[in-house]
Parts: structure tokens; sequence; C-alpha cells
């Protein structure tokens, strides 16, 4: 089969690698979609994720998949050949000391694809055949396999949104209008938020976030003025989802918090400076928010329901054939929101 796979920064290949036998407890999904994340453009771009993260050996990349089943291995009953899935990168050993607390996205074991965090690297999911564990497999039945690839970064927001705690009829704001904070929108909107202001630098990245239902979209490059209101007397907002991993955008979102709100930092741009002072006059609670586990089905069932619809943050398509095109349109954000790779 032919899988994607990195090098080193820009050398990015389409190699055949070989198909693995499908064990017990497992089924064999054919690729049909698989969404291009911030992650992968780090090794793209960069060869690796800040100062740690690093390629070692070559890796192929992606876990924001989808696909259709082919083949099942023994015991599994849950599922058919032919369904659509939604597949999950997450994939926890079960038995460290953070999964038996029922925290599996912190397991000491995890094996998420496509990751150069331990060595050997975990192999990601760009590839036309892949072996997973069924309970990876979350059928997408009434979902377009952009769609139920698309089930993964929404994880990531669904988890932060759980972090926030309670979000119903609350002001909230958004900093970075990437995937990950344009889907915020869609999340929070799902928990009930009653107002959503985002931030970002880029007009057409704050135009998908209106679309999708972001009541105010501000361009703090060139009217930051318009944040100015909302950062009088004490500030106005309950709760944060930084998105952008930007120290500016984290300095001018505590600033426009109200005394006691909830900060939820889910951008991962490396360390940062932070306004310490207003956190503690302000007596904010600072949230961590990493990764995911158990939203990945919750997910899936919400976009099945209807009650999100992702569909208008898939900007581009692109074949296989023309990944490295694809990887070049996903990092343009004057031009893409969420790339996607076709596998058939």
């Amino acid at each position: 089969m032919r899988s994607l796979v990195i090098h080193k920064a820009k050398d990015l290949r389409i190699e055949d690698t070989p198909v693995s036998a499908v064990g017990e407890g497992q089924v064999l999904v054919k690729m049909a979609a698989g969404g291009i994340c911030g992650s992968d453009l780090h090794y793209y771009n960069h060869g690796g994720i800040g100062d740690t993260i690093r390629l070692k050996e070559p890796m192929v990349l992606g876990h924001e998949v989808s696909g259709h089943i082919v083949e099942l291995g023994d015991s599994v009953t849950n599922l058919n050949v032919g369904d659509l899935v939604a597949v999950s990168p997450s994939r926890p050993c079960g038995h460290c000391q953070y999964c038996a607390q029922g925290q599996r996205n912190h397991c000491e074991n995890m094996r998420f694809y496509g990751s150069a965090m331990p060595f050997p690297h975990i192999q990601g999911a760009f590839r036309e055949m892949l072996v997973a564990d069924a309970s990876q497999c979350v059928k997408a039945e009434g979902l377009t396999a952009a769609e139920a690839a698309m089930a993964e970064p929404l994880s990531v927001c669904l988890h932060g949104v759980r972090r926030a705690g309670e979000l119903v009829g609350k002001r909230v704001l958004i900093t970075g209008s990437g995937p990950i904070g344009t889907l915020c929108v869609l999340a929070a909107r799902a928990a009930g938020a009653g107002e959503i202001i985002i931030t970002d630098l880029v007009d057409s990245a704050l135009a998908f976030a209106s679309k999708v239902g972001a009541d105010e979209a501000i361009n703090m490059a060139t009217s930051a003025e318009k944040l100015d209101k909302y950062q009088q007397g004490k500030g106005y907002f309950d709760i944060l989802f930084e998105c952008s991993g930007a120290a500016p955008a984290l300095a001018s979102g505590i600033a426009a918090m109200r005394p006691r709100g909830v900060v939820v930092q889910l951008g991962l741009g490396g360390d940062m400076n932070l306004p310490m002072q207003a956190l503690t006059a302000k007596e904010l609670d600072l949230r961590g928010s990493f990764r995911f586990h158990e939203e990945f089905e919750i997910a899936v069932n919400l976009m099945r329901k209807n009650m999100i619809d992702v569909k208008p943050l898939i900007s581009h398509t692109v074949p296989l054939e023309d990944a490295v095109k694809g990887f070049e349109l996903a990092g343009d954000r004057s031009q893409a929101m969420k790339t996607q790779i076709a596998f058939n």
C-alpha cells in the first residue's frame, strides 16, 4: 500500500509500506479521508514540534482519519464489513495509573498515531490501509468520510469545553481562529454558551468562525481596539479558550476576563510568558486541556445527530498523489481552514 512518510522538514514522500495482518479484536480499514493537523504541519515545516519533539526516523504522518472496514478480526462483533468508521488515534494502554483513574488522555504508554514523542516513533494513519483496534472505531453512518475525519479535532474541543465547566449562558472569548478555535465555536455553542467572540490575525480565518456562529470576529492585527470595550473595568468574559498558543493572545484574553473566570489553554505553541499578576488579582482559574479520549465517540454522535455541523470548515480536499500540495495549502491561512487528503 501507499503511505505518506515524513523524513525531515520539507521531505514528505509517498512510499510503499506493508499491510499488517489483522489480529484478534482488530479490523482492517480502507482509508477514505484524512485531515492535515497543525502537528502534521510542524513535522512537515520544521521536522518536529518545538525543541524536544524531533524526528529521529521516517514516520507515517496523520491522525485525523476515517475509512471503510474491509476485514474483521476474530471476536469483533460490533462492526461489519462496509461500515464507515471514524478511527480514534488515541490508544491508551488501559493499565497504567492514569488509565486506572479514568484519565486515559494522560496514559503513560500512549500510542497516538503520527507522534515522534517516543522512540521508536508511533507511525501514523495516512496510509491506504490501516489495521486498527475495533475499540478505536466509531460507526459514522449518515456522515460523509470527510465529516467523520473531523471527529478527532472536534474531540479536542469537546474535551476543552468539559475542562471549562458549565457554559450555559456564559460569555465566551476564543483566541485563535484556526481549526481548533473555530471548532470551539461549535462546541461551545452546543454546550449552551450565550455569547461567543473570537479573535485572530487573519480575516479569512475569522470568516469561517462567523460562518459557524461566532457573534463577533475581531482581527487583532487591524482592529484590536474592538476588544477594548471588553477589557474595561474588571473585564467581561466568563470563559477564555486560548487556541493560538501565542503569548499576546493569552495576555489580551486575560485582560478581558471577569473575576473568577476560567481560562482554558488548548493552543500548543511552546512555553509562553503568563500575566500572573492579572491572573492572581482576578482570581482566574487556569486549566490546561490536552487531547481527549471518551469525547471521540461523543463527537461522532453529535455530528450524526446534526447537533454540530463541521462541513463548512472543510475548505480543501486533495488526492493522495497531491499530498505535498495539500500540506502547502493547509499551511496557508489566507486560503485554508481544514485541508483533507482523499485516499480513494
